[in-house]
């Protein structure tokens, strides 16, 4: 049995630089207040600014699961805090019952701190005891945390594809819902800073010496940030209040190169493209773009020469990247966030850091917030790969 619905979101979460919960993200967009900060991440020392997340370092993963503690646990649990998540999720399955509930997560760097920790202290080769890969560093490792964190015994994925990763987690919990396989998915990212990330972004020179500034034109490279979010999908039957509907996914893959995107920008104009065939609509009838907008020279411009191709110059848009930096496999679920807020709250973030516009780039940047009603948000995460998804949220009615 296939049953197609526009999935309902009823929950949503986010913790990031800006801070814990919704209400620091919204404010900060709106007051233009960047989180980004010179890197003090223990370990990397060369010029970056980054986007940190405060008191990880205190607030160690406790009690029965105390074996899964590592930073990108530790964010998880911050998260799903965050806006009494948890309890929204505990209420959904008393409703629909824990094997009617699944959890798709996406990661790119899971626990690889640990291992970077483990491998520093080793005695003559041998990574020290304390070290277990398999509740850490193995990319399950987190979805297995929050599934057990939060009593779920519907299927529990783990979606790796770089950066897009939370955002295809949207595909999978929508095929889980459509397919009659769960009445509901949690879907969320987690992506933790770690030596492997920022050095290995620097060795490919694409790490900015400060804040980023997608679309300007001075734009030398990207933010690497941190930051867990989760989603609360559900059949639309039996389903909470909704704050928004997903009404499209596009995925598509370049295969051109791995780590720089086809240079017309087809992989993600097909992804763009697929999210609104999936929903039935024309590209006017979407209010507002976030864009991938990493800051970096090349994808931007990618970006939106894949944008002008589909939508034109007047469809407003812009990259929130500025405020949290470049969060990884945690990118797509915290700007599907954004575009929930956009919706719910009837406002449109201006592009943090644009102080010069980049000639090349044509689109409708919009340099400072807008307040205006918002019904439809479509959101970009383009990842190493080719990996491309395209996600549209819609008002619920």
């Amino acid at each position: 049995m296939t049953v197609q619905s526009h999935p309902f979101i009823t929950a949503v979460a986010t913790v990031n630089c800006l801070g814990a919960g919704l209400d620091a993200t919204l404010a900060a967009l709106r007051e233009g207040s960047s989180g980004l900060r010179p890197c003090d991440f223990p370990g990397a020392d060369f010029q970056t600014h980054i986007g940190r997340v405060d008191g990880l370092e205190d607030n160690p993963v406790t009690g029965s699961l105390a074996r899964y503690d590592c930073r990108n646990s530790r964010l998880a649990e911050m998260t799903l805090l965050a806006d009494d998540f948890a309890g929204q999720v505990g209420d959904c399955l008393a409703r629909r019952g824990a094997r009617r509930v699944g959890l798709v997560l996406g990661t790119s760097t899971s626990g690889i701190q640990e291992g970077e920790r483990a491998f520093a202290e080793r005695t003559n080769g041998a990574l020290p005891d304390w070290f277990d890969y398999r509740f850490s560093q193995d990319v399950h490792a987190t979805t297995e945390f929050v599934g057990a964190r939060l009593g779920i015994e519907g299927p529990c994925m783990t979606v790796s594809t770089a950066c897009s990763s939370s955002a295809k987690a949207f595909a999978d919990a929508r095929q889980l819902i459509d397919h009659d396989i769960c009445d509901a998915v949690v879907v969320g990212g987690v992506d933790s800073l770690c030596l492997l990330t920022l050095y290995g972004f620097r060795s490919l020179e694409l790490t900015a010496p400060d804040a980023c500034r997608p679309n300007d034109v001075d734009r030398a490279g990207l933010s690497i940030g941190e930051a867990g979010g989760f989603a609360l999908l559900e059949r639309p039957r039996g389903a909470g209040k909704a704050l928004a509907v997903l009404e499209g996914v596009g995925e598509s893959s370049d295969a051109y190169h791995m780590s720089s995107p086809h240079p017309e920008g087809l992989g993600a104009f097909n992804s763009m493209q697929g999210a609104l065939r999936a929903a039935g609509i024309e590209p006017g009838q979407v209010d507002y773009i976030n864009l991938h907008g990493t800051g970096s020279k090349v994808n931007d411009l990618v970006e939106a020469r894949a944008v002008m191709s589909l939508f034109g110059g007047d469809t407003p848009c812009s990259s929130t990247k500025g405020w949290t930096g470049h969060t990884l496999g945690a990118a797509g679920i915290v700007e599907a966030v954004i575009a929930v807020l956009a919706i719910r709250e009837g406002f449109m973030p201006g592009n943090l850091g644009l102080n010069r516009s980049d000639p090349d780039i044509q689109t409708n940047v919009l340099t400072e917030a807008r307040e205006v009603d918002v019904n439809r948000v479509l959101s970009n995460s383009f990842g190493f790969g080719g990996n491309n998804c395209s996600l549209l949220f819609g008002r619920a009615t």
